[in-house]
């Protein structure tokens, strides 16, 4: 097996691969969106470029950049492993907010290689604490979040204004679904070029490890259809009243984010003067309320819609008590509170338990890996699957949901050691990271997004065959929220390479 030889790459460590290497090669020489399938070495092409540069460049440094802590902390240990730096003391440094601010202006003038989350770099930019001069890369992992009010783009402003021999290398697996989101990522970090892998691409197949994609369908039961019925009964009028006035899309097709356009919409409208936009936007923020508890109810379940039931009873809104005192819903409460209290569930959580039960007796050194949207779905799971005999499951959930960067961490190293065997995870077990031993995920619903499919997707797979399980409610949100992924992944690919199409003939 060849591995990639540099001076500052230890020996052995890195395999050689020629579509890394060709993008590393661009990166040399431009500034370079690297989009890869996840598991494929986005991080190693990092590793390589900075050996380059630190070699080119030998007063300088680099500036690794993550969303997350937990990520953050991933990107230095891969560094650490594979880079080969000699010198008086240790030029690795995880760089966060505990640090107090004169110890970290003192560790962006020694240190080599800094890991960050972009929020501290932001603010230390800001206050002046650090020169990002020196630095001859920057690093922004999971680049997908240049957009809008976030870190990234300011960073990369500052980075191109103020570096002697700046290069920006952006890591994604998916930077969008739509070409202008995908344009604004790639201005926002000041790019100049796009390399995109498929695992179809043929000096990427080799590479890729056969995943088996199931999908499991289930039919709501009777009782979810007595609720949904009376919900979408109200949610229904709300539509009409809005399509009344003015509104033309047709009813049976508008969709959440018909709704939320036009409430923004409305919102500017008042904010003009338009006191005629208030009843509109009464109306407009019930049926986001209710196509929001359909939704529960279709790809969620009972325990999730009688949690926001509740939360709708202590809402003092307008908007919240015209749907808490319409009979209908009242009656939709009631209905949910009945199911709630005698223990009813989804029934794609009957599916799952006997999904897992079933690996975990024919293979119990499987690892599974369990996503769910909603943090009380992933403490319903988790506690249901406590009951499987061989099951050691644990919740993976943000902070918001009280589970510190430093407890994350600590359950991913259990997971990885075999203390636990199933992860029960929302969106931040989605993102960039490396469970390697994960050998199943099984989605508790599908995700509109293309970029979420796809990093759930990744975390199996990685070092050998893996299953994905894509759990599905019949007729229902799931579905659409399925296709929608689908429709948006294609698209995604063929505008990344259109663009790169474009780059290619530009040269």
């Amino acid at each position: 097996m060849p591995y990639v030889s540099h001076p500052l790459i230890k020996p052995d460590s890195i395999e050689s691969r020629s579509y890394q290497e060709n993008v590393v090669q661009e990166a040399l020489k431009r500034n370079v969106l690297c989009v890869f399938p996840t598991g494929l070495g986005k991080t190693p092409v990092a590793v390589i470029v900075a050996a380059h540069r630190l070699e080119k460049y030998p007063g300088s440094s680099i500036l690794v950049l993550a969303p997350t802590k937990p990520l953050t902390n991933q990107n230095y240990e891969v560094f650490r492993k594979f880079l080969n730096l000699v010198g008086d003391g240790d030029p690795f440094q995880v760089v966060t907010g505990t640090i107090p601010p004169e110890k970290r202006k003192g560790l962006y003038r020694t240190k080599k290689l800094l890991f960050a989350t972009p929020q501290t770099i932001h603010n230390d930019l800001k206050s002046g604490i650090i020169s990002l001069k020196d630095f001859s890369l920057l690093v922004t992992d999971e680049a997908h979040h240049s957009v809008g009010g976030y870190s990234y783009p300011y960073i990369a402003k500052r980075y191109l204004e103020e570096a002697e021999h700046p290069r920006v290398l952006a890591l994604t697996a998916s930077p969008g679904a739509t070409r202008q989101k995908i344009e604004e990522i790639y201005k926002s970090l000041g790019l100049e070029a796009i390399e995109i892998k498929t695992e179809r691409d043929e000096d990427v197949s080799p590479y890729v490890k056969e995943k088996y994609i199931e999908w499991v369908s289930v039919d709501l039961p009777e009782s979810f259809l007595q609720i949904k019925k009376l919900i979408e009964g109200v949610y229904f009028e709300k539509l009409n009243s809005i399509k009344r006035m003015g509104f033309r899309k047709p009813v049976k097709l508008i969709n959440r984010r018909d709704l939320l356009n036009l409430q923004v919409a409305l919102q500017k409208q008042i904010s003009r003067g338009n006191r005629a936009a208030f009843g509109m936007v009464s109306t407009v923020a019930q049926a986001i309320k209710l196509e929001h508890a359909l939704m529960l109810l279709e790809t969620q379940g009972i325990a999730v819609l009688e949690n926001y039931w509740k939360k709708l009873r202590e809402d003092q809104s307008k908007g919240a008590l015209a749907i808490v005192n319409d009979r209908s819903i009242s009656n939709a409460m009631w209905l949910t509170r009945g199911l709630h209290e005698s223990g009813s569930t989804h029934p794609k959580m009957g599916k799952l338990l006997g999904i897992v039960n079933r690996e975990l007796l024919e293979n119990p050194n499987s690892r599974i890996i369990v996503f769910a949207t909603y943090r009380e779905t992933v403490k319903g799971i988790a506690a249901a699957l406590g009951n499987l005999q061989n099951a050691r499951p644990f919740e993976f959930i943000g902070q918001k949901g009280g589970l510190t960067q430093k407890e994350q961490i600590a359950r991913l190293e259990r997971f990885k050691s075999g203390e636990y065997n199933i992860l029960v995870g929302t969106s931040i077990s989605e993102e960039g990271l490396d469970i390697a031993s994960a050998n199943i995920a099984i989605f508790y619903e599908p995700v509109p997004s293309p970029l979420r499919a796809i990093q759930r997707r990744g975390r199996v797979g990685r070092a050998d065959v893996g299953r994905v399980i894509i759990l599905m409610a019949k007729n229902t949100r799931d579905e659409a929220y399925h296709w929608s992924a689908v429709q948006k992944e294609r698209k995604m690919k063929d505008t990344l390479l259109d663009m790169r199409g474009g780059q290619e003939n530009e040269k």
